[in-house]
Order: structure tokens, then sequence, then C-alpha cells
């Protein structure tokens, strides 16, 4: 054992244990309360965790190694910040915040030994805090653990043990790239796990589980901890080990059960769409014959909500809430949201002025409800919205609200990233922020989008930034074809594919991925589209003219006319002026669309607004 600590075999109630012991450091005294100065001094003196990492990282945007000792110090000069922790003996329990509340580690919830710091107000686990520079881990036995620094906006990374996610402080391989916290590196390992959840026999710890591929989730993943059964051919990640039986995800309307293996034909998983091996573990619908899931798809994080339905009685599902409006007659509805009743009428004549509340963008052609007591507009498909659903970005049921309800009158979609003044599909989860807009919680699997002839399914990892092959620009959530590299941001897929500019009687349809020409010149603007490096616009085939997208709906196309909200003092969305176009006063350049007024001052856009704030 050398001066870092290391794992020796213990023997505990007739099971065997790989236990990480010490030398140095001690355990804090099981008591409640000091009896005397002497237990203090029994005690080392340890550096508070939030110094010994700020003694390290120079800036906070990728991970670093920690080269400083856990152990406090005395400082010689006056002007040292350096300050030491100490145990809290009142919290040496297993029901002291078991959602864990360490400031360091920021996740785990396997410590029950906790310090104080005095100075920072602050909670860290004893595993943080005597945490040794270096650790040689059964689970990871190639290789030396690191103790790090690991920022939160670096590339997120998940603990090797528990699998949730590791930041601040962690213990880090650079050359596999393996992450632990400081509490799961120093848990206790069990040999054997008996009985284990995923098979019929006692599991053993493989130490060498390079060339093991798991028979629940059918992957060959080399760094990722094995157990095997000695009776017969079967081996599983700890991970894998602890997959629920019963979950509810969100690409899916039904709940989807665990099988070790599924029935003998062809599989294409409903998720990322790949090829299912039977010979392995996977997630299937009881109610759909033909949906089957990888467990590693099935269980991420921005499908799973995490939650263990086994024994759980099941809720009716989505689909069975209540409508959205009640048929007062023919025609004739009472919508959840509004308190009058609404007029089912057909478009006719465009009128810009006429927008419906929900989507925020023009009446163009087809059916719509309007009020008839006051201006009050919806298409026909927006009435329709549910007022509850499950989009297959979130794991969490979302409903549907007005956005200005509570004073505020606009939100930004977590899809397509605008800002946005219409209804809003709002997760109620405590502790969760995650608002759709109706137009991209219309996108569904599979997704017919007009540039494209295959049709697009959600990638897999949305927290992968790609490239939108339209617009060329990063990707908030994004669309993938599963047979090329195509992808598209839900920003240029919710495009509408037709609009009307009210100077012209036909048809607008949106063009994407066509080079444009010297001679293309906007309508609205006068400028040269290709002069401003446009990628998609609107043109009219009947008299071939262009048009940029913001001159066609404005730079905030999803903000709604007549509203107010505050930002450092009262807004006003205004309409175009009629008479002239005035000059915005952050960007000097005439507002073609929406009007941003506070005060004196005029902008053509929410982010041109932001500046005159200041």
């Amino acid at each position: 054992m050398d001066s870092n600590g290391g794992f020796h075999e213990v023997e505990k109630d007739g099971k065997l244990f790989l236990v990480y012991h010490h030398p140095k450091y001690c355990s804090i005294p099981q008591i409640q309360t000091l009896t005397s100065s002497h237990d203090l001094l029994l005690q080392p003196l340890f550096l508070c965790p939030k110094i010994r990492c700020r003694k390290n990282v120079v800036h906070f945007s990728a991970t670093f190694p920690l080269n400083s000792s856990p152990e406090y110090i005395f400082p010689t000069t006056t002007d040292s910040n350096d300050h030491h922790v100490m145990p809290l003996f009142w919290c040496n329990n297993k029901e002291f915040d078991v959602s864990g509340g360490c400031y360091r580690c920021h996740g785990s919830n396997f410590g029950t030994d906790y310090y104080f710091c005095e100075y920072c107000d602050q909670n860290f686990h004893k595993e943080c805090v005597q945490s040794p520079l270096k650790i040689k881990h059964p689970y990871h036995p190639k290789h030396s653990l690191q103790l790090s620094f690991h920022h939160p906006q670096a590339r997120t990374s998940e603990c090797l043990c528990c699998g949730k996610r590791a930041k601040y402080m962690v213990y880090h391989c650079t050359i596999c790239q393996a992450f632990m916290h400081p509490t799961c590196a120093m848990k206790p390992i069990p040999f054997v796990i008996d009985p284990p959840k995923k098979h019929v026999h006692p599991l053993t710890f493989f130490p060498r589980q390079t060339s093991l591929t798991c028979n629940v989730c059918g992957l060959l993943r080399k760094i990722h901890p094995t157990y095997v059964c000695l009776r017969c051919n079967f081996a599983v990640h700890i991970d894998c080990m602890s997959f629920p039986n019963f979950i509810k995800i969100s690409r899916h309307k039904h709940r989807v059960s665990y099988i070790p293996s599924a029935p003998s034909r062809e599989w294409f998983c409903g998720i990322c769409r790949q090829s299912v091996n039977r010979d392995y573990g996977a997630y299937t619908c009881d109610k759909c014959s033909d949906y089957v899931v990888h467990p590693i798809c099935a269980t991420g994080k921005n499908v799973w909500d995490g939650k263990e339905l086994e024994g759980v009685p099941e809720e009716g599902d989505l689909t069975q809430d209540l409508g959205p409006f009640n048929v007062i007659s023919k025609g004739v509805i009472l919508y959840f949201l509004h308190g009058h009743h609404l007029w089912l009428e057909v478009s006719l004549i465009y009128d810009e002025n006429k927008v419906c509340q929900a989507c925020v963008l023009p009446i163009y052609e087809g059916n719509f409800y309007v009020c008839m007591e006051c201006e009050f507009i919806l298409h026909e498909k927006c009435a329709q919205a549910p007022r509850r659903i499950q989009h297959a970005l979130h794991p969490h049921p979302l409903t549907l609200k007005e956005s200005n309800e509570h004073s505020i009158c606009y939100f930004t979609c977590n899809a397509c990233d605008c800002k946005c003044g219409g209804f809003v599909y709002e997760c109620r989860t405590e502790g969760c922020t995650f608002n759709l807009d109706v137009r991209c919680a219309s996108i569904v699997e599979p997704f017919d989008y007009k540039g494209h002839e295959d049709p697009l399914f959600l990638a897999l990892d949305q927290e992968v930034k790609l490239i939108c092959q339209v617009c060329k620009r990063t990707c908030e959530k994004q669309l993938n074809c599963i047979k090329c590299n195509y992808v598209v941001c839900f920003k240029c897929a919710t495009l509408p594919y037709k609009a009307r500019y009210k100077h012209d009687t036909h048809f607008l349809t949106v063009s994407c991925g066509e080079e444009v020409s010297e001679k293309d010149w906007c309508e609205v603007c006068e400028r040269n589209l290709k002069d401003t490096r446009t990628k998609v616009f609107y043109w009219c085939n009947e008299c071939f003219t262009t048009f940029h997208i913001e001159c066609v709906f404005g730079e905030d196309p999803y903000m709604k006319l007549g509203q107010y909200f505050d930002y450092w003092g009262k807004i006003q969305i205004l309409g175009k002026c009629k008479i002239s176009r005035p000059l915005c006063d952050s960007c000097k350049k005439r507002c073609h669309g929406k009007i941003f007024k506070r005060g004196n001052s005029i902008a053509c856009s929410l982010e041109c607004m932001v500046p005159n704030l200041y």
C-alpha cells in the first residue's frame, strides 16, 4: 500500500469485499458530539476542497489535474486564503442528505461522513476532503486515476461506477477518458453479487473485462466494470446489472419492459433505428408487438426519466386526457385557454395582421377559429393540439399553457432556441425547466421534411451539436437521416414551407440548399442575397422573386404583437409602420418587421433592444 492508499480484501458477514484504506487518514469517530478537545486533536486537519481546486485550476474550460495535498498546512503569510474543514460528527449517519449535498462532487449520494467548512459554509464528503492525488482502482486496473477538476461546461462525462454526471472534483484517466466521483472511487467493491438483478446465478467480479460482450446491453465497452457467471456463459457491466425492468420512455406512448432476448425475427431499435441483436437484452412493448429498443438507448437520460415502474400501477396514457375544446354546436367550440366561443371560418384573403395565438404564424389558407367577441384566432390544427403530450425530446410529460400567464409574455423554446410569445408546452416536473413551442411540439418521427427525400429522425444524442446543412449554423436540437449524414435543425425544420407576402398574390416557398446567384435580390430590403450570406430564403415560382426569411416574418417571427414585457423597463412589441420604416437605434438599419419600443428607444429585434438597456 503506497502513500495514496489502496484496496485490500475484507470479509464482512461472510462476504468478501475490496475496501479502500489510507494508512494516515482515520475515519470520523461515530459519535454525536465532541467529548473533549482530545477528540479534535486526533483528527488530522484537511484543506478545504474548494481552495484545493482553486490552487490548481488556471481557467475553467476543460479538465485539469490537481497537485495539492489534502492535508492542511498552517499559512505562513497573512494574505493566504487557505483554511481547513472540520468533521461533522452530528451528520455521521445514513439519513443525512441522501440525495447528495457535497459542494465539490455535485451528484454522488454515496457518502455518509461529512466535513464542514465554516469559512465557505459548505458541506463536503469525507472522500472528497481526504482524496489522494492518485488512486489505483480495481474497476480500472490498467491505469491510475488522477484527481482532477472537470468543469461542467467541458465535455459531458459520466462516472464509471454510478453512471451519473461527473463534474468539478473527479478522478480521471487521461488515456481512457474514464471518470469517477471520489465517493464512488473509495466505495467498497463486492467480489460476488448474490442475488443479481439480471441473472439467476451469483455474479463474480472480473477485473480483465476488455474482451467480454455484455449479455444485457450487447456492447463491448472496454472500460466498464464487468461481472461474470462462473456457471454459464454470461457477462454483464455493473451499470447494466441495475437496469430497471419496467420503464416509460419519451419515444413511445406505452411502457416498455426488459427481456433477456428478443423473439426470433429481424428487429430495429425504435430510437437509434439500428439493428437489434436478439441474442442480447432489449426493451419491448407488451401492447405493440413490433416495438423493440436497445437497453442503452432506452435508459438514456434524454429518453428515460430515471424511474423504475415495476409494481407501480399504470396510469391512463396521455391520449385519454381531456380534449382541448368542447363542441358547442356545428362550427362553434369553447377552447380551454379562452373564455369566449370560437367560430370556424375559411381563410380566403391573406391579411398579415391575422396571426394564430398559439403558433404566432399568419393565417395563410385553410380553416381557422375566430373569436365571436374579440380578436382571438387559432389555426384549426393548433386548436386541435392536445393539452398534454409526451414529446420525444423530453422524458417528462409537457402541459400546454399560454406564455403570458403569471406576467410572462415570452419564452425560449428548447428545441429551436427562438423567442416565442404564443402557447408553450411546459414541463411541470419539479426542478425541470423545459419549454417547447407548438411548432416544435408538432414534430413526430418519422418527420417528412420537404427539403430531403428520406424521412428524418431525432438524433440520439442531442448534446452533440452538429451543423445544420440548411442554415449552416450549430443546431440546438437536430433531426437527421439514418441513410446519410443529412442534418437539419428544428429552427429550419419548422419554417413554414409556404408563406405569403402582402404585395405578391402568389404563395412563396422556402428554398434551401440552392446556390444563391448574383442576381438574387430581396424584394423587401433590396439587398443582394449573396452579399448577406443567405442560405435559406423564400421565393415566388411565378414572379421569380426572392425574399429573406426575416424580411417575410421579421427578426423575431414568433413574438406576438401588442405584448408588453419587463426587461429593465417596459418593452412593447409593435407591428410594421405603414407610413415609413423607422431606423433601429442599435444596428442603424430600417425596421422591416416588428418594432420593439422602450420609452423613446426603437429596435428592430429583441437582440438589438438588449444592448440599449445597458
